[in-house]
């Protein structure tokens, strides 16, 4: 069974919904990203999405467009995102991590090159969300192959539902809670860091609020 998989069973034996977080990898800058990363778990974050910066999200809202782009000029690359979950999976075994972004840079690194080197860092699944199902030979099958789960952005009948559009407070994710198997909470903590005066600042804001999420979400039994 892998982690997400565990993750979610342990959650539908309490009772509860999962929260799933998404912060954008190297934003605002390498240190503070790897600061926010390893303190989501304690702050209540029971999933994490991480984003791979991409110079063309097309897919992507304006907030994590900004986030993006603040990362790439902080120097952030996908090598850099591997060293990150790495760094993560020193102290840190059981939470379930995904990758978020677009082909092209996994294209570029080498598909057998970023599965084997994923699977090393300690990554869980993938969401790529510009490969369609028509093209799983190219990423999702060798993903899956190396036990990581590739996870699609419309639901599987077999996965668990996961809600992330629009939700920014404590109440608002515990009545998605209360429906869904996971709330995604992603472009309320990356704003929280665009409107950072400091990258201290940044940590601390996107820790609290995913506090606060998570009581939300815990309070809200199904």
């Amino acid at each position: 069974m892998s982690r997400l998989e565990q993750r979610f069973a342990e959650l539908k034996a309490e009772g509860r919904s999962a929260l799933v977080t998404f912060v954008t990898a190297g934003d605002p800058g390498y240190d503070a990203s790897l600061q926010i990363l390893k303190g989501l778990p304690a702050a209540g974050a029971d999933v994490i999405e991480l984003g791979m910066p991409f110079t063309d999200p097309m897919a992507d809202g304006v907030a994590i467009q900004l986030a993006t782009l603040r990362a790439l000029e902080a120097g952030q690359t996908l090598v850099k995102t591997l060293q990150m979950v790495r760094e993560f999976r020193v102290d840190n075994q059981t939470t379930p991590i995904v990758l978020m972004g677009y082909y092209n840079p996994i294209h570029r690194f080498g598909v057998d090159t970023f599965v084997t080197q994923a699977k090393e860092a300690g990554v869980d699944g993938l969401i790529i969300v510009d490969l369609p199902p028509e093209h799983d030979a190219e990423l999702a099958t060798p993903a899956q192959a190396a036990g990581i789960d590739f996870i699609r952005l419309r639901r599987h009948t077999d996965l668990p539902i996961s809600v992330g559009f629009g939700i920014r407070t404590p109440e608002q994710a515990a009545n998605i809670a209360r429906l869904a198997d996971g709330v995604v909470v992603g472009s309320a903590l990356v704003d929280k860091i665009a409107q950072a005066k400091s990258a201290d600042q940044a940590v601390t804001d996107v820790l609290s609020l995913c506090s606060a999420l998570a009581e939300g979400v815990r309070g809200a039994r199904r």
